[in-house]
């Protein structure tokens, strides 16, 4: 009678005895206790061109797989074709083998994904010696039992993939392009249960792509703000590669391409309202204080300081969320000090969430997108909590524009029109670009990382914008009379005059090249009539 698992003499079934030798006893101990001495010589791998091989590990996998086996949270930056999934499938086997009543669970963008590094698993099992393997419980495409207890499943990242499952190991493969919305679910609702145990490993890995939950969990651990240990791999670090490899990939790819699939740079996507230069120097921050509900604070209100609070509102159903900026318009540049995002508060809630965020911040000028359901909440604020100091519209031939609040023609709130979102996205592009609004808010950066041309117009590429279509209000509030007299500012002229300091700045070594005055005498002169560069340049 065959011992083999299922008729498979590759694998042995549970229950079956195995008399070690001496040898074996010493080679399983020191196996147990050192990864990558078993890995260097048990562990197998399908070569393309020469088939079934040892795996010769380069150093920087021998690193990764000690780092994530000696830590609990482990973020991996990583080029493409490295040999990421070898690498993780081989701890893998190792942690399930060594270790009694090991589960882990492999999680990536799609279930094939996720099945595929199973399968490497399987495959390096197959091929152990026989003394070595445990006897075989479960085995298919999407699971594996071992009889000492421990386990693998493997499936697609979602917020219930692992829900209600004991897990001492969470691999998130691929986690960059897991959709926007997902990794904000899984982390929403998965990840506590995860952090909260004592044990549990979180290893996550990636090649970027943009700057969503995987861009943050790296520059908050750069930052100290997590406690993932991070592993950075280097295109370079693989042999073969150098400057003339990367001459050719560049030359069969694109320069854009190489710098995120094998420079591993955050960028964002392409056609983005924002410069991507100017994307990966936003930089956000943690904010000062926030709640579950979804406010973020990361500047509390001075007194006597001038602040808007501009509102988005969703219908409340788990897609789109409802949402507002608190921007500071003191001074230039503005600052946006506050964000409220929710996908479930209901528009009767919303207004009371509003209101007491704008008293808070010394009674703030309130703009309420009314589009569908604003219009319910710009109602309730006004009419029921008897908030006044709102913004209404008014609307003409040449478009909608802010009113004093009286007359018949008056509307509570703006209406998000072609014209007032065209205006709105060119000024907020201006603003942002110029350092003229400081925005440190994750979700709003990560929102603009994505908020980019399509057709005729800009819209999140996937997930949502809702915290992008409050900063594009507030800039096209930036643009009206009645903004720039409540804050004796016009933005669009301060601009102007720097740009023409700049401009003359630039250009003054050339003004005094052909003059045969003294340049230090005449810039004296200058300093004393008050006379103008460009007068001076006419005279």
């Amino acid at each position: 009678m065959s011992d083999g698992y299922l008729g498979n003499k590759n694998l042995k079934k549970s229950d079956v005895k195995i008399d070690f030798t001496p040898e074996q006893v010493r080679e399983y101990i020191k196996c147990a206790k050192d990864p990558i001495h078993f890995i260097k010589s048990y562990v197998k791998i399908i070569n393309v061109d020469q088939g079934l091989i040892p795996f010769t590990m380069w150093e920087f996998q021998e690193e990764m797989v000690l780092t994530a086996v000696q830590e609990r949270f482990v973020v991996a930056k990583m080029p493409r074709q490295v040999g990421k999934t070898t690498t993780v499938a081989s701890m893998i086997l190792w942690q399930i083998l060594f270790n009694e009543n090991y589960n882990v669970a492999i999680l990536a963008n799609k279930e094939r994904q996720a099945r595929e590094i199973l399968s490497r698993i399987q495959l390096a099992y197959e091929h152990l010696p026989r003394w070595m393997q445990q006897g075989i419980v479960e085995w298919n495409k999407g699971n594996l039992e071992l009889e000492n207890g421990s386990k693998v499943l493997a499936s697609s990242t979602t917020s219930s993939a692992i829900r209600g499952g004991s897990f001492n190991l969470v691999y998130l493969d691929e986690f960059a392009f897991v959709p926007t919305n997902i990794q904000e679910e899984f982390f929403a609702s998965v990840y506590p249960t995860i952090s909260s145990g004592k044990t549990t490993k979180v290893l996550i890995t990636s090649t970027p792509n943009g700057l969503n939950m995987f861009y943050k969990l790296w520059v908050d651990s750069e930052e100290n703000r997590n406690s993932y240990k991070r592993v950075d791999v280097h295109w370079s670090q693989i042999p073969g590669r150098d400057e003339e490899w990367k001459a050719e990939t560049i030359k069969n790819t694109s320069e854009e391409q190489f710098r995120q699939e094998f420079e591993c740079e955050f960028l964002g996507s392409s056609n983005t309202l924002i410069s991507p230069n100017v994307l990966r120097r936003m930089v956000f921050r943690t904010p000062i204080d926030s709640s579950e509900e979804g406010l973020k604070i990361y500047s509390a209100p001075i007194q006597d300081r001038l602040y808007t609070l501009v509102a988005d509102t969703s219908r409340a159903k788990g897609l789109d969320y409802s949402a507002f900026a608190v921007i500071d318009v003191s001074e230039v540049p503005y600052k946006t000090v506050a964000t409220f995002r929710n996908n479930t508060v209901s528009s009767l809630i919303y207004p009371t969430v509003i209101e007491q965020t704008a008293k808070h911040y010394n009674r703030a000028l309130v703009l309420v997108e009314t589009n569908d359901v604003g219009q319910q909440v710009a109602d309730i604020l006004y009419h029921e909590l008897e908030y006044d100091n709102i913004i209404y519209t008014s609307s003409d031939g040449a478009g909608q524009y802010i009113s004093t609040g009286h007359g018949r023609t008056q509307s509570i709130g703006v209406k998000t029109s072609k014209q007032v979102k065209r205006i709105g996205c060119s000024v907020l592009k201006t603003l942002i670009e110029n350092n003229k609004l400081i925005i440190e808010d994750y979700n709003t950066i990560n929102e603009l990382s994505r908020f980019a041309l399509r057709g005729s117009s800009y819209e999140a590429e996937d997930g949502n914008d809702d915290l992008v279509m409050c900063h594009v209000l507030f800039a096209w509030m930036s643009t009206q009379d009645y903004f720039k007299e409540i804050t004796s500012g016009d933005i669009r002229l301060n601009l102007y005059n720097e740009q023409q300091k700049m401009l003359e700045e630039s250009m003054l070594p050339f003004g005094l090249i052909d003059d045969r005055r003294d340049p230090i005498q005449e810039i004296q002169v200058l300093e004393l009539e008050h006379v103008s560069f460009n007068d001076w340049m006419r005279s």
